[in-house]
């Protein structure tokens, strides 16, 4: 079992990366050209399809912005209102618009079918864990509500989780057009795994147990 101190620690780690990246994709897509920091072929596309991946950006940023606040126990026991209203935002503006947007954008990925695979894949998977989040909480089933809702945030993670192999892949020396595509797929498997070892932890816990009911 892990322990309290570095379940913390953790959580404040991945909420300040998910807002880091979040604040730097909302500055870098609102003060700087469409496409300024990529490659000159995804700068293109990005031009080429400008409303789609504006959408995924500002939308996706939502959901790094709200997520964390989500799994907060003192958030959502306190301001209950606020847990309702912001989740609603992650779901319907974050999830379904950036979801969305983030599976036409694949189609036109950089790295060939490798990579629109592996977008496209997570893009689903995405939406589909949000719709079972919003189902199970319509159902007043919160503790499965819960877990859905760690899977589905541990997928809105992909976009920190790219941005370290990005890092990593330009670390090792590897041509961009080489690593690239294969991040389409460890930007996110990773994180579903991590996600379901969480989920299972929780329940050794007996946490699921104890959820209050809103």
């Amino acid at each position: 079992m892990v322990p309290a101190t570095l379940r913390k620690l953790v959580f404040v780690l991945l909420a300040i990366a998910s807002v880091g990246v979040a604040g730097y994709a909302i500055v870098a897509y609102s003060l700087r050209p469409l496409g300024s920091t990529v490659h000159p072929q995804m700068r293109a596309t990005y031009n080429a399809h400008a409303p789609w991946i504006l959408t995924h950006i500002f939308a996706s940023a939502i959901t790094l912005l709200l997520g964390p606040w989500q799994f907060v126990t003192s958030v959502r026991t306190r301001w209950p209102r606020f847990h309702r209203i912001s989740g609603r935002l992650y779901l319907g503006l974050g999830v379904l618009a950036g979801g969305i947007a983030a599976l036409y954008m694949s189609f036109y990925a950089f790295g060939g079918m490798i990579s629109t695979s592996g977008f496209a894949l997570l893009a689903v998977v995405w939406l589909a864990t949000g719709a079972m989040a919003l189902h199970t909480a319509r159902a007043g089933d919160f503790a499965a509500h819960r877990r859905w809702m760690i899977r589905n945030f541990a997928l809105a993670m992909a976009a920190v989780t790219l941005r370290l192999g990005l890092a990593g892949g330009f670390a090792s020396g590897m041509r961009f057009e080489t690593f690239y595509p294969w991040l389409a797929w460890l930007s996110w498997i990773p994180n579903v795994v991590i996600a379901e070892w969480i989920i299972m932890s929780t329940r050794r816990r007996g946490a699921d147990a104890n959820s209050p009911k809103r």
